[in-house]
């Protein structure tokens, strides 16, 4: 059986440069998902309020199914990127002074950025999902750090009002797991998941890039 053309659900510039580096070619497709409504039904079950994992897997699934309802014959990988603090979930900031707001709150403390990532392949029956999850430290942060950060426009959009992998790095006193993860592709898992589906990744080395 031949190896299925590989989709991947997202927009982002930093989740296809990303897989790019597995050197499968791929096709984009961005997912038309309602966020906040996955959100909301993944918050009413059980296992959502101990479980960090719950709602990213669930985002991530959400968007590949969509996707690979419309092409079966495709593999279709979708994910999501959240920020755990203090027992919830933090996602994109609202506005700018949401973003101030939550800068505020990862100053000086440890959170989680988790990544759901899911692979569906309609035509053979795979469906994977999964999550990674890295544990970053933020070092204090002035006011008017995060007020310059934040009207930089860098904030906007981003899991946790910043972004790793431009100025934001300066912010992070130290990190734990995978650094792909924090950018938004936990490159070990996705590499997993595409040696089930058939597919043949190119080796990452685990250096503190996947």
């Amino acid at each position: 059986m031949s190896t299925p053309k590989l989709i991947l659900a997202s927009a982002s510039e930093r989740r296809r440069v990303l897989l790019a580096r597995l050197g499968i070619p791929f096709d984009i497709v961005p997912a038309d998902v309602d966020e906040q409504a996955v959100i909301d039904r993944a918050a009413g079950e059980a296992d959502a309020a101990n479980d960090a994992h719950f709602i990213p897997r669930a985002l991530a699934l959400a968007k590949a199914r969509v996707v690979a309802d419309a092409r079966p014959h495709c593999a279709v990988m979708g994910a999501d990127t959240v920020v755990w603090l203090n027992g919830r979930i933090i996602g994109k900031p609202r506005d700018r002074q949401d973003a101030r707001e939550i800068l505020r709150a990862l100053s000086r403390n440890a959170h989680l950025v988790i990544t759901g990532l899911a692979l569906i392949y309609r035509n053979s029956g795979l469906e994977l999902a999964g999550s990674a999850e890295t544990r970053i430290w933020m070092r204090p942060m002035s006011e008017a750090e995060i007020s310059t950060y934040v009207e930089s426009g860098e904030a906007d959009g981003k899991a946790g009002a910043y972004a790793i992998q431009e100025t934001a790095d300066r912010f992070v006193a130290r990190i734990e797991g995978s650094f792909s993860n924090v950018v938004g592709l936990p490159l070990g898992l996705a590499a997993e998941f595409l040696l089930k589906a058939g597919f043949a990744p190119a080796r990452i080395a685990e250096n503190g890039i996947a």
